[in-house]
């Protein structure tokens, strides 16, 4: 894949970012630092949200990095109108990050016509390999919302602009709840 420009969409990492508010990518503190030809970056602070009672990184918050450069790294290589859904993801924590930064790396190793694998190496700030992490994502056509079914619009020739009311970058709507939504019954 190397020396081929691959993405199919071209958001800033401004647009990566404001996706991602109220989300886990938002709550660990991700932030997207890179896209390239064949690569996407981001980064994620080794702090009280993302590590175990021992003090050092939490292997959940490595897998949620890796499947957050994974996932956004699948979707920005598919056509408009196609969804990308993890299959399973794996991740070999080799070294533990106990401050600083963790920063991901993730590179395609297979595009198919309905699945891809993607290789997640995440690095402390001293440049040590940390965590190997691999995720296999499926790619399926994006749904009609339930109010576009009802009304009996189709979403043929529609962007995913047109079939969500709020979407994101990443294929999925962006619901934005108001503190009084967020409150338990």
């Amino acid at each position: 894949m190397r020396g081929i420009c691959m993405w199919k969409k071209r958001p800033t990492l401004e647009e990566m970012q404001t996706a991602c508010t109220s989300t886990l990518v938002a709550n660990l503190g991700i932030e997207f630092t890179a896209v390239g030809e064949d690569f996407i970056e981001a980064r994620m602070p080794v702090d009280e949200r993302t590590v175990q009672p021992m003090g050092v990184l939490h292997g959940g918050a490595s897998a949620a990095l890796a499947e957050t450069l994974g996932g956004a790294g699948a979707y920005l290589s598919v056509e408009e109108g196609t969804i990308c859904v993890g299959l399973e993801i794996n991740a070999n924590h080799v070294r533990p990050a106990a401050r600083g930064w963790v920063v991901g790396r993730a590179t395609p190793l297979h595009i198919g016509k309905t699945t891809q694998v993607w290789q997640i190496l995440i690095r402390d700030d001293a440049e040590r390999l940390v965590c190997v992490s691999r995720l296999t994502v499926a790619m399926r056509p994006a749904p009609i919302p339930a109010q576009a079914q009802a009304a009996g619009s189709s979403a043929a020739g529609k962007t995913a602009e047109e079939r969500w009311t709020h979407p994101s970058p990443f294929g999925h709507p962006v619901v934005k709840k108001t503190d009084a939504e967020r409150q338990p019954a």
